[in-house]
C-alpha cells in the first residue's frame, strides 16, 4: 500500500510539472500585439493630418484594424493564446502594415 502511494504521487507530480512546462507555449499576453495596433493607428492618424490618406482609405484601414481586434478576442476568449493564434496575428499585422505603408507613400498602388 505504501509503495501505491509512492507511485501515486510520483504520478501526480509527472503530471504537474508537465503542465507547468507546456505554459510558456501557451500565453495570454499580447501586449506586443496592442502595441503594434497602437502605432498602426497612429500612422493611420497621421496619414489623414498629413493628406496622405483619404478619409475613405482611413475608414478601410481602421476596419482591418478592426478585424485584428477582432481575431485578437476570439484567440483570447479561451484564457490563452496559442503559437498558432499568435503567428496568425503577427500575419495579420504584417499585412495591415504593408497595405497602410502602400496607401500612405505609394499612392499610384493605393487600393480603391
Amino acid at each position: 500500500m505504501h509503495s501505491a502511494f509512492k507511485i501515486l504521487i510520483a504520478a501526480a507530480a509527472t503530471v504537474a510539472s508537465i503542465a507547468a512546462s507546456a505554459q510558456p507555449f501557451a500565453r495570454s499576453d499580447t501586449s506586443s500585439i496592442d502595441l503594434r495596433q497602437a502605432r498602426q493607428e497612429q500612422r493611420i492618424q497621421a496619414g489623414v493630418a498629413r493628406g496622405e490618406l483619404t478619409r475613405r482609405e482611413a475608414r478601410t484601414l481602421q476596419e482591418g484594424q478592426r478585424e485584428i481586434a477582432r481575431a485578437e478576442a476570439r484567440a483570447r476568449a479561451d484564457g490563452r493564446v496559442t503559437p498558432r493564434e499568435t503567428r496568425q496575428l503577427v500575419a495579420m499585422l504584417d499585412r495591415a502594415d504593408a497595405q497602410i505603408r502602400a496607401l500612405r507613400h505609394e499612392p499610384d498602388r493605393r487600393v480603391r
